[in-house]
């Protein structure tokens, strides 16, 4: 798999990214800001042997020299939008409290049950305000809740099983659509206090349908003592940096072949073959559909979430242009699409693999719903497993517990047969530089290594 070259020293380059002057740093390709640029352009050379096809890609090494401009940004829509993001951070600051309380029980509960019941409460707020489920039907029972603590998991409950399967429930007065997907299989609902019911009824205020699901890092940052939080380097890293990242790592090669694809398109249309120019860009929409990324230290998916909308932006201009050259008979035919089953994630931190899958099906739902009319189609979640709570360095006979061997009178931990677990296969790999414990800069840098696209630069 061709593998991009890569500079690890990156921080300097993040700090210096939000000051006015323009600065030159390599990270995954090589960037050179300016402030008088204007539009990105990308150029690369061919190293160690032949050029990358589908045939030879594997055994390529790609070095590519980007010039990428960023333009300044004006400060009073820098402050809006400090401003918008804070509040959002305030609505959701709720569910931390609700995760430390419980993790903090005499009973220790398991903290990837506890992740997984946040999210389901998180989702289900989500639902309620794109009317998946009646509109504030779960914010008006939790404030009921408050009252009736006894009733809460005894009502919870059953929602989330009617939400697997498709079925009435009391809470929603109605018969519910059937979600399916991995979140509510196991419905773990937990006993919690009045106080504590009415941190997810504050959270349940804030309008879900709107949060940037980018921001739910912070979910995570919260839940975290200090030292658990050095130690994981859990940061949250501000979208603006990842997307900077995606566009000139992923995108930029995926435009460049949509490009040579509506060049030929346009070609074969005014050549009056119209079957052949859809079935080109058909092919290319199918290819786009197909291709897989694997963030394996992903986090909360913040990478692999804003990855997703952007191929999601790239699907829509494919769907266009099959529109102009069929119309809807062409456009009917397509029964694929980008979805998350397209964005792979590892992550040893279970209430951050819980997050990022959350996070991933938010971000496609507000996509849907931002594009399309109706509902999708039952179930409305998948249970693709496409993010994988586990190391993503070392695997082990018996993983995740270790051997304990005594050793000249010392207990210690052995890691039988030790080797790389398998990751996934993926077009695009995103590799990030974990922070040093005490550093005091951002715990999560962007980026190290992606590995390149069988259909990527210079094909």
């Amino acid at each position: 798999m061709p593998v991009l070259e890569a500079d690890p020293n990156i921080e300097s380059f993040i700090s210096r990214w939000s000051q006015s002057a323009g600065c030159r740093a390599t990270i995954m390709v090589r960037l050179s800001v300016n402030q008088d640029e204007t539009a990105p352009c990308v150029s690369g050379r061919w190293m160690g042997g032949a050029r990358p096809t589908a045939a030879n890609a594997p055994a390529a090494l790609i070095s590519t020299n980007a010039a990428v401009s960023f333009s300044k940004p004006n400060r009073a829509a820098r402050r809006a939008a400090t401003k918008s993001l804070s509040s959002k951070i305030r609505s959701i600051s709720s569910c931390p409290k609700v995760s430390r309380a419980l993790e903090q029980r005499k009973d220790k509960p398991n903290p990837e049950d506890v992740a997984h019941f946040l999210m389901r409460c998180l989702f289900t707020m989500f639902a309620e305000d794109v009317k998946l489920l009646p509109e504030h039907c779960f914010r008006d029972w939790l404030e009921t809740a408050r009252d009736n603590t006894d009733k809460f998991p005894h009502e919870l409950a059953p929602l989330w099983q009617a939400m697997d399967t498709g079925g009435y429930a009391t809470i929603a007065s109605t018969k519910v659509k059937r979600f399916n997907g991995a979140f509510f299989k196991k419905a773990t609902v937990f006993d919690l206090a009045r106080e504590e019911i009415g941190e997810l009824w504050a959270a349940a205020k804030a309008d879900w349908k709107q949060v940037d699901p980018a921001i739910f890092g912070t979910l995570l940052e919260q839940a975290l003592d200090p030292k658990e939080r050095a130690k994981l380097g859990a940061h949250y890293t501000p979208r603006a940096y990842v997307e900077r990242l995606v566009v000139v790592t992923i995108m930029e090669p995926l435009r460049q072949e949509w490009a040579s694809v509506q060049a030929t398109a346009e070609r074969l249309k005014e050549e009056k073959r119209e079957k052949d120019a859809i079935e080109v860009v058909r092919d290319f929409h199918h290819k786009l559909c197909e291709t897989r990324v694997l963030d394996p230290a992903c986090g909360t998916g913040n990478f692999l979430y804003v990855a997703l909308e952007m191929i999601k932006r790239l699907e829509g201009e494919v769907l266009d242009a099959l529109l102009d050259l069929g119309g809807q008979e062409a456009l009917a035919l397509e029964k694929q699409s980008v979805d998350p089953h397209q964005f792979l994630g590892i992550e040893l931190n279970p209430r951050a693999a819980a997050i990022a899958e959350l996070v991933i099906w938010l971000g496609y739902l507000q996509w849907y719903y931002r594009t399309q009319k109706g509902d999708p189609s039952e179930p409305i979640l998948r249970d693709f497993r496409n993010i994988h709570c586990h190391d993503a360095v070392l695997d082990w006979d018996g993983y995740p517990v270790p051997k304990v061997e005594t050793k000249d009178g010392k207990r210690i931990e052995t890691f039988p047969n030790a080797r790389k677990p398998k990751w996934p296969e993926a077009e695009f790999i995103y590799r990030a530089i974990p922070a040093r414990a005490g550093n005091t800069r951002p715990k999560m840098a962007p980026c190290h290594r992606v590995a390149g696209h069988p259909r990527s630069r210079g094909e």
